[in-house]
């Protein structure tokens, strides 16, 4: 088969020529790799894509579900404490009358008491409906300040109570007051004051346990910062980012921050004040666990495409070898029948010819025969040895030319089988005939070492002489210009006659040996069809024989054929 190309020629009717490319097997072979690929891939991509998202909306729920329950606990814990400070200072404005509370001592001992009783009180002030401090308890001298004009004075007075934000004022550091407005059974009333430091803010936010990187806070509706914060600035700052819209229920939203971070922003605005506890948790902290698995998905993926590939592509390789196997045995078997219909009409040719040829021939050896006869019988004359001498001449033209009709009616014998009694030299004899004109050419000497009285054999002519010329001609093949080729018969024993053919040419490799008679294994790249040695081998065999090899690189091949003198029962020929 041509390296580049082998046409199939079909001499069947309705065929046509097929031409078999390395390139289509190329392409055959990607479409089926791509195909393969694609219908394995494509689902699997898929499905790492879909489990990713997922993944990744299942990692966030997982993230802002404990990070939800912790700020509502938290916003729980804020708005019991403003409760119970609330109810602390609303209780003593109920207990105490004006005048017990106007009394600075008495203020001054039930001030004492509460600090006692609840963390976090820093002073306690009685104000008149004027909206001054008629008394005061506490580390400050506010006594006689005049509130009039402040916002959470007429709030108090209006709503009943009232929680602040966290502020300055006259005191320069951060606190927020609580005051509750009481009022007498005789229409009178006063307003009962109480500050109270940030410190129970900043206690509750830092016994959320967050993580280093995470930040809790509190600010009020305006976005000032009620507490401390790691990003986003100290108290009565302005927070970097805007605010989210209101809701009493605890929301978790993702947004960047002023850093450009992506964050969870979780929050909750407080009911009955301005408070708005807020939460926040860098997504590069799930990121992290979630790029680790994309990160070992995409190499699971990976590693299961590239596995896809690599068995599609054996598989494929495997398959494509097949077919281009089976279209080469294919093109090989119709070259054999096409060969053979050559041989079949050559071997016809080659008869008709013998005859045609045989019978002036006939009449030229009977001519010149007569005329030698005649030149015996009659009286010497000066060119009488001239004229013998050209009659044998004659009669040797004639001798062979009959040889060489003989040898091809034998091939053309050789198209059917036929059991005859044979002699093996004969045979050898006649089969290296063929080659003479070869071996002459090449220098290639061809010696014979024929046996003596050697049994006749039963078989069949024209398959042993198929069998001698396909070793020789591989014989010819491995030998150089003045090489040898040495053919020995002897009789093995009674039943056995023995054949060996002998090459001093390039010799045959371990590994060529083994599939020397294998079918289609050829090392005549381009040339050889691979059949040979495999029909010998089937030959030999069904005529009851056996035989052997043996081998060196560069020392020679020797053929071995062990025939029987007669077949044995069973054997096909």
């Amino acid at each position: 088969m041509s390296g580049e190309e082998t046409r199939i020629m079909h001499d069947l009717p309705g065929e046509v020529d097929v031409v078999v490319s390395p390139a289509r097997y190329r392409v055959l072979r990607r479409k089926i790799v791509a195909l393969m690929v694609m219908v394995s891939v494509i689902p699997l991509l898929a499905m790492a894509v879909i489990n990713l998202q997922q993944y990744h909306a299942t990692l966030d729920r997982e993230v802002q579900a404990p990070l939800r329950a912790l700020l509502s606990k938290t916003r729980n814990s804020f708005e019991l404490l403003l409760a119970e400070r609330t109810s602390t200072v609303s209780f003593i404005a109920s207990a105490y009358s004006f005048r017990d509370l106007a009394d600075d001592k008495a203020l001054n001992r039930i001030f004492q008491v509460m600090k006692q009783k609840f963390t976090g009180f820093v002073d306690l002030g009685l104000i008149d409906t004027s909206g001054v401090q008629v008394t005061y308890a506490g580390p400050y001298s506010l006594k006689g300040r005049d509130y009039t004009e402040q916002p959470w004075f007429n709030e108090v007075l209006f709503k009943g109570r009232y929680i602040s934000d966290i502020f300055l004022g006259f005191r320069k550091m951060p606190h927020f007051v609580i005051a509750v407005q009481h009022l007498t059974d005789d229409g009178s009333s006063w307003v009962l004051r109480a500050t109270i430091d940030t410190g129970q803010f900043d206690r509750l936010i830092a016994s959320m346990g967050l993580d280093p990187e995470s930040d809790a806070f509190l600010v009020n509706r305006k976005g000032v910062l009620q507490t401390s914060t790691k990003y986003y600035g100290n108290v009565l700052d302005q927070l970097p980012f805007e605010m989210p819209p209101m809701s009493f229920e605890t929301t978790v939203r993702t947004l960047k921050d002023h850093m450009g971070r992506e964050i969870y922003l979780a929050y909750a605005y407080f009911p009955d004040t301005d408070y708005v506890l807020m939460a926040v948790k860098p997504r590069s902290v799930i990121m992290r666990t979630w790029n680790s698995l994309r990160t070992d998905m995409v190499a699971v993926f990976l590693a299961g495409v590239f596995l896809i590939m690599a068995v599609a592509y054996r598989i494929t390789a495997a398959l494509v070898d097949r077919l281009r196997e089976s279209d080469e045995r294919r093109e090989l078997a119709f070259r054999q029948v096409e060969h053979s219909q050559k041989l079949s009409s050559i071997g016809r040719l080659a008869a008709g010819v013998a005859h045609e040829v045989n019978n002036p021939l006939a009449i030229i050896n009977e001519k010149a025969g007569l005329m030698k006869d005649v030149l015996g019988m009659g009286a010497d004359f000066p060119e009488k040895s001239r004229f013998e001498g050209l009659i044998e001449a004659i009669l040797r033209s004639v001798d062979r030319c009959r040889t060489i009709t003989h040898r091809m009616l034998g091939f053309a014998r050789q198209m059917d089988v036929k059991i005859e009694d044979l002699d093996v030299n004969e045979i050898i004899r006649e089969t290296t005939g063929f080659l003479e004109r070869e071996a002459a050419y090449r220098n290639i000497g061809l010696h014979l070492h024929l046996g003596e009285e050697m049994a006749r054999i039963a078989s069949d002519r024209g398959q042993l002489q198929q069998v001698f010329l396909n070793i020789m001609n591989n014989a010819f093949a491995a030998v150089n210009d003045g090489g040898t080729i040495s053919v020995t018969t002897w009789q093995k024993d009674d039943a056995t006659v023995g054949i060996t053919i002998q090459d001093d040419g390039c010799g045959m490799s371990d590994e060529t040996q083994k599939h020397i008679f294998e079918p289609f294994f050829t090392t005549k790249k381009g040339t050889g069809t691979g059949l040979g040695l495999s029909i010998t081998y089937g030959i030999v065999k069904r005529l009851g024989g056996e035989i052997a090899m043996q081998s060196k690189v560069g020392q020679g091949t020797t053929f071995s054929i062990f025939l029987p003198v007669t077949p044995p029962e069973g054997a096909s020929i």
